[in-house]
């Protein structure tokens, strides 16, 4: 129930753009396209069951931290075992306690800073502890992984990855697309990336087309009024 709301202000929002804003009919497919982008980016990465559903946000967390952890060792793993600070750091990340996983890995990388993972691992950490924001900390912890292991894929994925969770599909492309360029030609990871820009492509252009419409619609003269007939 507690997406009736949600879907309830989406329709509310559809219709102020046609009837209040005079959204022209070729754009309304336009528009609910990008309405339901982000109600589907809410679903993915909001929290509507907070307030009435605590237990299942947790359960919700939990299931973030796994896919995040699995994600980034699946780039890393090499058969070697990672350091000790790393494995009980993502059994915190794990749980979605993402404060306890980044004082863990802040001492790791003070001690090793030399290790890529581990600054990854700590920037993910920051970001999802920060709700999705990209903070100063974050953005640095990125910075040190990419310059422990410029050849490694990680630290440019989940920065995009990062920049598009926080609204920044253009920052997210301008990321990608360098990970892109310097990536060797047999790269595994160029096919699935190279499919990420591409839809990143669309999604800007589809906004682009969304802000040019609305700019135009404010901007146009209103019609003359009748005038009345004696």
């Amino acid at each position: 129930m507690v997406w009736v709301p949600i879907l309830l202000l989406g329709l509310f929002a559809m219709l102020t753009a046609i009837l209040v804003l005079r959204l022209p009919r070729q754009g309304w497919m336009l528009f609910g396209a990008v309405l339901m982008f982000g109600l589907a980016g809410y679903g993915v990465h909001g929290s509507p069951g907070l307030p009435a559903a605590p237990k299942q946000a947790v359960t919700k967390a939990a299931q973030s931290g796994e896919a995040l952890v699995s994600a980034r060792r699946g780039l890393f793993d090499d058969g070697t075992p990672p350091p000790h600070y790393l494995v009980m750091s993502d059994g915190f990340a794990r749980q979605g306690r993402y404060a306890e996983a980044a004082a863990l890995l802040r001492q790791g990388v003070d001690a090793n800073p030399g290790d890529a993972e581990g600054w990854l691992a700590l920037a993910i950490a920051l970001v999802e502890h920060a709700d999705g924001q990209l903070t100063p900390p974050a953005l640095y912890a990125f910075e040190r992984a990419q310059d422990a292991f410029p050849a490694h894929p990680g630290a440019g994925y989940f920065l995009g990855m990062a920049c598009l969770r926080a609204g920044k599909p253009v920052e997210a492309r301008k990321v990608w697309v360098e990970l892109l360029e310097r990536s060797p030609a047999d790269a595994p990871w160029r096919e699935d990336l190279a499919f990420r820009i591409a839809g990143l492509d669309e999604l800007i252009a589809q906004m682009e087309r969304m802000r040019q419409m609305m700019e135009t619609q404010r901007t146009a003269p209103a019609a003359p009024a009748m005038e009345e007939r004696p």
